[in-house]
């Protein structure tokens, strides 16, 4: 009878039962592999610079190398004093329309989507130059002509002041003309895209919703911060960059996340101290501070950028406007994408090959697979053959899944076997 006891199982019996565990390396091993891709990635930049003449070198390509300059529009990062000049600029024309018995209107760079352009070179979305004209005395654009000099006589103020204000704060500042926030939030980016200017140089900002934590330490107004002491709940990224500076890293890749919960998940279990990273989430929806943010890493630390995000085409979406840009932002484009991020997970072939469980992946709805399918018309699909197969992959099999279905496995799973053996086989997109 001894002999048909059960043997009490040991955590690591349990752990050699999780999928995929029996093969992953140790992590000096997987470490070593990672700095052999880091050292062969910045020797092949190397060599391509070196290559490049020397006027080009230095700098990416921008629209004018392209010569796309006078057929498409950026803005640029403007002074306060800049600011204001240019708005006084458009009053003036405006009152001098009015004498002449003209009336007044405003040309505004159209964002619609068919002013956009994708440029291979750049790997991002532009804005065409394509304007639409906003006159007062017609019944269809008073109301947004009147939001949009309310909008530039706040603006003005803050110029003068030399105050910063959030977009809540600018909404109601006149509740009953704006309405709604999306209102006013959308003619800031009129007058943005009018004034030739960022729109961090207009002094207004977003509340605070990315956060970091990882291997990072950067002064924040004069104050430096070190991201490996702010806790499970990371550092708030700044909502005004300016402040940031003096950037310190000893991390080996950037891991960009797409959900607050894998943060929370990464975070709690240090996964930055195993393998040296900086860890990023804008909590869904990238906003601009988490955009720029990134960049400033990227470009500053000549890291590589990892992204984690959920298998479905909202998912990639995401990884898009990171990587080529918004379009409701392309005016904008030089200074928010973050170039070549890579798609580490969760991705469609994934579902598959690490054998989620059925019962946690989900169904894409009709809205699912038509969003999937608009995408692989997109340029900046099209352009990489590894999005194009994931996506027709998604569309077909019609099941989608999110990060979280990992933890049918385990709750540390993530961390513990699926992200490692990741980066064990460097496999990215």
């Amino acid at each position: 009878m001894a002999d048909k006891k059960k043997r009490k199982r040991t955590k690591e019996d349990k752990d050699e039962d999780l999928p995929f565990k029996s093969i992953l390396e140790s992590d000096e091993a997987i470490l070593k592999l990672l700095k052999s891709y880091i050292s062969s990635s910045l020797t092949a930049a190397a060599a391509g610079s070196s290559g490049a003449s020397s006027s080009s070198s230095s700098k990416p390509l921008t629209l004018a190398d392209l010569s796309l300059s006078s057929s498409c529009r950026e803005v640029a990062d403007l002074s306060l004093s800049s600011v204001q000049t240019e708005i006084e600029t458009v009053i003036v024309q405006i009152a001098r329309s009015i004498l002449a018995g003209d009336g007044f209107s405003f040309s505004v760079p159209s964002r619609a989507a068919s002013n956009q352009l994708y440029v291979p070179e750049l790997d991002r979305i532009v804005l065409k130059d394509k304007s639409t004209l906003r006159p007062f005395a017609s019944v269809s654009s008073v109301r947004k002509t009147t939001i949009t000099t309310r909008i530039l006589a706040l603006i003005h103020q803050l110029c003068l002041r030399n105050i910063h204000v959030t977009k809540r704060d600018l909404f109601y500042t006149d509740v009953k003309l704006f309405q709604d926030q999306t209102q006013s939030d959308a003619v800031l980016d009129d007058v943005s895209c009018m004034l030739g200017c960022t729109r961090s140089s207009l002094n207004v900002i977003a509340a605070e919703k990315g956060v970091v934590v990882g291997r990072l330490i950067f002064s924040d107004n004069g104050d430096m911060i070190d991201c490996t002491k702010m806790g499970m709940g990371g550092k708030a990224i700044p909502p005004n960059i300016d402040r940031v500076g003096d950037m310190q890293s000893d991390a080996m890749f950037i891991l960009l996340v797409e959900k607050d919960a894998a943060y929370i998940r990464l975070a709690e279990d240090r996964f930055y101290n195993r393998f040296p990273c900086i860890i990023v989430t804008a909590k869904g929806q990238p906003d601009v501070a988490t955009r720029l943010f990134l960049r400033k890493m990227k470009m500053e630390l000549k890291l590589p950028v990892l992204a984690l995000v959920d298998s479905d085409p909202y998912g990639l979406k995401i990884l898009s406007v990171y990587g080529c840009g918004s379009k409701n932002m392309s005016y904008d484009s030089a200074n928010l994408t973050t170039p070549d991020i890579k798609w580490l997970g969760i991705r469609p072939s994934d579902l598959d090959k690490y054998k989620i469980p059925e019962q946690c992946r989900l169904p894409m709805t009709e809205q699912d697979i038509k969003t999937g399918k608009d995408m692989l018309e997109e340029d900046f699909v099209k352009k990489n053959p590894g999005w194009v197969e994931e996506l027709n992959l998604m569309v077909k099999t019609k099941q989608k899944a999110e990060i979280q279905a990992l933890s049918s496995f385990g709750f540390q799973y993530l961390s513990e076997v699926y992200l490692p053996l990741k980066l064990q086989q460097q496999d990215w997109l």
